[in-house]
């Protein structure tokens, strides 16, 4: 198959919630190099709140991922609530109405992500953030489609360069949030923003597979 069904899909955002609940402690370990150590805190609080408010709820892909923005954005301090909320609202709204999801379909929802997350963070690629996995994942995902691969196959190749991305970022100087006040000392370090979109990438791509079979 090359498509999913957008009712079938909440379970794609459970998976979701379940890599940073497994996650949280070594989210929180490597933001505390350069951060707050906080940011796997945070994000398990906020993807928690949803998954007590929603279970049992019949919802699709799309309501899944409105509702986890909306609570994200009311929930979790700092910059990553606005950031991740506004994204998958974003997405929500790309993909709102549709009755199946295919790989041209969600790649237009990454972008509105990236869209929303760029309006709200004022970063680019390169600035250590969490667009640094997230922009080569769309990137590759795009690509993937544009040479006739599968949508399994762009959804590998989209993980692959979303871990790239991330991995990369131990390279970088950190240009925006509270990690840019230590300059060259943020260099070293693997952003913890990164890092968490990557697990969130990864899950969604597994999930979003076995719904294909």
């Amino acid at each position: 198959m090359e498509n999913f069904q957008n009712s079938s899909g909440k379970v794609v955002v459970e998976a979701m919630i379940a890599t940073i609940k497994d996650n949280c402690a070594y989210l929180s370990e490597i933001d505390g190099a350069i951060g707050d150590g906080d940011h796997g805190i945070n994000m398990n609080k906020g993807f928690s709140l949803y998954a007590e408010a929603m279970a049992g709820k019949p919802l699709s892909f799309t309501e899944a991922l409105m509702v986890l923005g909306k609570t994200l954005l009311m929930d979790i301090g700092g910059s990553m609530g606005p950031l991740y909320g506004g994204c998958f609202k974003a997405m929500a709204k790309a993909g709102a109405g549709a009755g199946e999801i295919d790989a041209s379909l969600f790649l237009k929802m990454l972008d509105a992500g990236i869209a929303s997350v760029q309006h709200i963070g004022d970063a680019k690629l390169g600035d250590k953030t969490l667009l640094d996995t997230l922009i080569p994942a769309r990137d590759r995902l795009k690509a993937s489609q544009e040479e006739g691969l599968s949508f399994a196959a762009a959804l590998d190749s989209m993980v692959a360069a979303a871990e790239t991305g991330m991995i990369a970022t131990k390279d970088m100087v950190a240009k925006v949030g509270r990690a840019a006040r230590l300059g060259e000392r943020s260099r070293g370090v693997q952003d913890a923003g990164a890092t968490s979109c990557f697990l969130l990438l990864k899950a969604m791509g597994s999930r979003i597979k076995d719904l294909l079979d």
